[in-house]
């Protein structure tokens, strides 16, 4: 131990009571407090021996509790370098807690809004500059329909993260004929056959989402882009194919419910106002097994399992069955678009 004028330890003794100290080869910094002038006439300091005297308190106990003040100074600095290596090392993930909807788990990004767009998702508006923009063209084929060609700006396709949650200026889009629904498009090319137009004028809209499957909307309104086109009468000019072109397909019947051998797992869930029975949680699966959601809801809603991108309409009051075959691995939430519920998530090792 060090002594100095007044009975007061040096920081540099490891035993002083409440002064930091640290281990040899990792120093302890404290905070510099600038030195003070001293203001006055000096008085010069007399030469001669030092006579111990009584310990004075009042500069032990400022000692001691400046160190201790110190010591608390590092610790906080200690403990947020640790959490900001602890919170910013992570890989952001998409998922969330069961009961909750990717839409209100991502609201960071932009605004959530309570309206929905013509096919009954909700937007999520975000400001005008700097928000996504989409042209839409389209170009005869020379064989057969036509190649429709998406330019977007502050935009980019992502199909590797979609179903997970909304990520700034990225997504995917849906290509609508007068309102109908005809593809989801995760690059700026797209072949439209002849066959899918009917004759006459129509409208093409093609409309960006994000990963969510929530609508990019600026000012209320989704992002959105146009062309007109016009289908021509089976066998005359706009249908290049060698055989006479087919009517508009009818959507296709609905598949028979399967049987238990069909699937690997059941999982049977009930939607009623508002409610999931039974209450939402995980189903592990192997790869490359086949599971069956046998769903029922009492109002009409789809149903979407994320990452697989599969749909399944949901009658009301009717059971409806989806056969999945798990050959993705990962985490994936099946949950309704219209009442925005997790019904279940699978975890596919």
């Amino acid at each position: 131990m060090t002594a100095t004028p007044g009975g007061a330890r040096r920081a540099t003794d490891p035993a002083a009571p409440g002064l930091a100290h640290s281990a040899p080869g990792h120093p302890v910094s404290a905070p510099c407090t600038p030195v003070q002038p001293v203001s006055g006439p000096r008085t010069p300091v007399q030469p001669g021996p030092v006579q111990p005297g009584p310990a004075q308190p009042g500069r032990v106990s400022r000692a001691a509790g400046s160190g201790a003040r110190t010591g608390a100074l590092l610790a906080l600095v200690v403990l947020l370098v640790a959490g900001a290596a602890t919170g910013c090392g992570g890989r952001a993930t998409t998922h969330h807690k069961p009961g909750t909807s990717h839409e209100q788990a991502t609201g960071g990004v932009g605004t959530l809004l309570d309206a929905q767009d013509p096919t009954g998702h909700r937007l999520r508006e975000v400001p005008a500059e700097g928000a996504p923009q989409v042209q839409l063209a389209a170009r005869p084929d020379s064989e057969d329909g036509w190649n429709l060609q998406l330019t977007v700006k502050n935009f980019r396709f992502t199909p590797d993260s979609a179903g997970g949650g909304a990520l700034p200026g990225g997504g995917h889009a849906h290509l609508e004929l007068d309102g109908r629904k005809l593809a989801r498009l995760y690059g700026p090319w797209f072949h439209l056959p002849a066959a899918q137009v009917p004759e006459g004028a129509h409208t093409l809209t093609v409309r960006l989402y994000a990963d969510d499957h929530t609508a990019w909307a600026v000012a209320g309104k989704p992002i959105e882009g146009t062309a007109q086109l016009t289908g021509a009468a089976p066998g005359q000019a706009g249908h290049h194919d060698h055989t006479p072109p087919s009517p508009l397909p009818s959507p296709p019947p609905s598949p028979a419910p399967p049987t238990e051998a069909q699937a690997d797992r059941t999982i049977i869930v009930t939607v009623r106002d508002g409610k999931v029975t039974p209450a939402p949680g995980r189903t592990e699966l192997r790869r490359g097994e086949r599971i069956a959601l046998h769903v029922t809801s009492d109002r009409a809603d789809t149903l979407h399992v994320h990452g697989y991108d599969e749909e399944l309409a949901l009658p009301a009051g009717q059971e409806a069955t989806l056969v999945l075959t798990a050959d993705r691995t990962g985490l994936f939430e099946v949950e309704t678009h219209s009442s925005r519920l997790v019904l279940t998530q699978l975890l596919v090792r």
